[in-house]
């Protein structure tokens, strides 16, 4: 007998994002031979720098494979504090810069930090 857990309420209606199917259909175009300028999910239409890519694959041999802090390798949250500081004539202290993988989680989680069930959200459907 073959049982299956129920889903929580909370995924009951999530649906695909919305970017991945703007890529999907933007890349059914290219194909066909159009000219696409790609906005929907953040990736450049250019290749990574040889002279990044090099140091990715420096890093890997230099054994950096494993997670990272979570709030982000603390070097470069101290370069980021000192040029933003720089930048805008104010002190960033590191410890109020966070590292992230992409925007989404970075307004994921304080809306999860903050909205309950029942709050009134507005928000812009893409």
């Amino acid at each position: 007998m073959k049982s299956t857990m129920p889903f929580a309420n909370r995924v009951a209606n999530l649906s695909p994002e919305g970017a991945y199917a703007a890529m999907a259909r933007a890349q059914a175009l290219e194909a066909e031979g159009r000219q696409i300028i790609h906005l929907e999910i953040g990736q450049p239409d250019f290749e990574t720098y040889p002279h990044i890519r090099q140091e990715g694959i420096q890093a890997i041999r230099d054994g950096y494979t494993r997670y990272n802090p979570p709030a982000g390798v603390p070097q470069l949250r101290e370069v980021i504090a000192d040029k933003s500081g720089a930048q805008r004539g104010i002190q960033i202290d590191p410890r109020q810069v966070v590292i992230g993988p992409g925007a989404k989680p970075g307004l994921f989680f304080p809306s999860l930090a903050l909205i309950e069930p029942g709050d009134e959200v507005l928000y812009f459907p893409t």
